[in-house]
């Protein structure tokens, strides 16, 4: 790390607001599990961390180690992102892994690219796979648990992809760290210890079971040492083999025979599913936002066109004279992002899914972003909260679609990289909920990301865009981000959150806090989250003032306080004293951090 005078550099970047506590509990929790599907553990201040020549910011500190080990080695960021999620499958199994998917969003110094690993439905899935047979929606628990939730993993197939095109160190030994630690144990977090606690599914799985539990039936403690040889053994097979060795060998058929096997719950997924996935190169979506451009994932995530609506929405509105006083966010402010957010998501639960299956309305994606379209949004905005927002009617549109019903709990987390080359990336990977369809095979956890698409498949207005069909990919709220300054071309932002459908909202706050309140990302990051998803307006509990709530109820809104347990990372380009840094930031409400030199 950098040596840096820590006074100064704590008065020049360290949020010096938000002070540590304990995450409120609320009686709206348990309404709550849609936005917040992990449980918090503890909020606990953090000041950022600088570096000059590299930095990776993940969601647990061993996940760091290995990105930063691989950084040292003369690794690129993709490089130490395989390493860092290689360990995160290890370290904080409740939120991805290799058994999940991923999205990616890389700059190489000259282009942007936006990899894609979502699952996909299997070939014999149908609309009707979450319904029974009345064609009622089934419940969350039955959708989710089990196998017909698993949908064919894709984060190794997109992160050979992407290393192939920009690796730097050979793939065998990125698997180096996190099969040490494999093999050598890690000590249980926290925040590991508080989820297999909350859960009540993951134990039902008998080789999850023998694995995160003890012999009475109770989760390891909080600096047990944890080996997982099986992981080891499959992590190896990987290292040699290239991700065939999981697409097309016996991982796969074991993938296949443990879906198909659940005794209530059994799936559809097949080896031919699992050996058929393609990973994708898509566009990113980049847009300008006052004097910088910001680039993000384009569907089958709706997280990039989503962020920048709220952003085009509110380009409009003089954020800038909004900005928080001593970490404390004003009523106007949240108004005002809280309505540009229900227009935002109002398109997206209307429009938003697999563009390879669902063409976008109008022109597509510069329909959606159309400048005087969003004027139009904008100008919907009053004194009072609109309360639930209708979806627009982008230039040339001429196609129905029904509403979605999608669950959308992803259990997610995030990691941004920065090398010594001019190279970053963002990236947002996840198991969907938390511990994903509660099914462990070969070390790892499988996914449960069948349950992002909609219960629903039509309604009186069409077929719901967002519907099961095979071969498809669910749609995601995960919003990768990076920012160029507009003039300079320069990378000078890198950020994304796990969360469900909240993510947006999560990312969306971060950008107005860095570039129009002036904030650092970690003073960002560590502001309270607020917004809405087109319903109420929700607050992050114990984090704003009575007289923010009555302000706020007096122009209509209707609230909800629970704990918003975001997990934001990022990395941000600052000069300090003359001298370029890289500045990064961690979320306070989880257990990452941030590492480089």
């Amino acid at each position: 790390m950098v040596k840096l005078k820590m006074l100064a550099l704590a008065a020049l970047l360290a949020g010096a607001f938000a002070p540590a506590h304990g995450l409120a509990q609320d009686a709206a929790a348990a309404d709550a599990a849609q936005a917040a599907p992990e449980i918090g553990i503890r909020y606990s201040d953090k000041a950022g961390w600088a570096s000059k020549k590299f930095m990776v910011s993940a969601a647990n500190p061993l996940a760091v180690e290995a990105g930063y080990t691989i950084l040292r080695q003369g690794g690129s960021a993709i490089d130490a992102a395989i390493a860092t999620q290689l360990a995160l499958t290890l370290v904080e199994p409740q939120s991805s892994g290799i058994g999940g998917g991923a999205f990616l969003v890389h700059y190489d110094g000259k282009d942007v690219q936006a990899f894609d690993g979502r699952e996909t439905a299997p070939a014999k899935a149908t609309e009707t796979l979450f319904q029974k047979a009345d064609g009622s929606p089934v419940s969350r628990l039955e959708g989710v648990v089990g196998g017909r939730s698993v949908g064919a993993p894709g984060v190794l197939r997109m992160l050979e992809m992407a290393h192939k095109e920009h690796g730097k160190l050979p793939w065998k030994a990125l698997f180096a760290p996190a099969i040490d630690l494999s093999e050598r144990g890690f000590p249980v977090s926290e925040r590991l210890n508080g989820m297999l606690l909350w859960d009540k599914h993951i134990r039902k799985d008998p080789v999850a079971l023998a694995y995160f539990y003890d012999k009475a039936g109770k989760p390891w403690p909080v600096g047990h040492l944890l080996k997982n040889p099986a992981l080891a053994a499959t992590l190896r097979a990987i290292a040699a083999g290239g991700a065939d060795a999981f697409y097309k060998g016996y991982i796969a058929s074991d993938i296949a025979a443990k879906v198909a096997s659940h005794p209530t719950n059994p799936g559809l997924l097949s080896a031919n599913d699992i050996a058929g996935y393609q990973a994708k190169v898509r566009t990113p979506v980049c847009n300008d936002y006052r004097s910088f451009t910001v680039c993000g994932m384009p569907p089958p995530s709706s997280g990039g066109i989503a962020v920048a609506q709220m952003l085009g929405i509110l380009e409009t509105k003089d954020m800038r004279a909004l900005a928080p006083v001593d970490g404390k966010v004003g009523a106007e402010a949240v108004h005002l992002f809280s309505e540009a957010g229900r227009l935002a998501y109002a398109d997206r639960n209307r429009y938003a899914a697999d563009t390879d299956f669902i063409p976008l309305p109008g022109r597509g994606i510069p329909s959606l972003l159309d400048k005087s379209y969003l004027a139009k949004r904008a100008a919907l905005i009053g004194a009072k909260s609109m309360g639930v927002a209708t979806a627009g009617t982008p230039p040339g549109m001429d196609v129905a679609w029904g509403l979605d019903n999608a669950i959308e709990t992803p259990s997610t987390s995030h990691l941004v990289v920065m090398d010594g080359s001019g190279a970053g990336l963002s990236m947002t990977t996840t198991v969907e909920d938390a511990f994903g369809s509660r099914q462990m095979v070969r070390g790892f956890i499988l996914n449960n990301q069948l349950t992002d698409f909609s219960f629903d498949s039509r309604d009186a207005d069409g077929p719901v865009a967002n519907r099961v069909e095979p071969g498809k990919r669910p749609r995601s709220a995960m919003s990768p981000t990076i920012v160029f300054d507009k003039q300079t071309k320069k990378l000078v932002l890198a950020v994304g959150s796990p969360g469900g459908p909240a993510i947006i909202n999560y990312v969306a706050k971060v950008l107005v806090g860095t570039l129009d309140w002036g904030l650092n990302v970690q003073q960002a990051i560590s502001l309270p989250n607020f917004g809405s998803r087109n319903g109420p307006t929700e607050l992050e509990a114990g984090r704003f003032s009575p007289a923010v709530h009555e302000a706020l109820k007096a122009r209509g809104h209707q609230l909800r306080s629970y704990d918003m347990n975001s997990g934001l990372h990022g990395i941000q380009r600052l000069t300090i004293h003359g001298q370029q840094y890289w500045f990064g930031g961690a979320d306070p409400r989880r257990e990452g951090v941030a590492k480089g030199d």
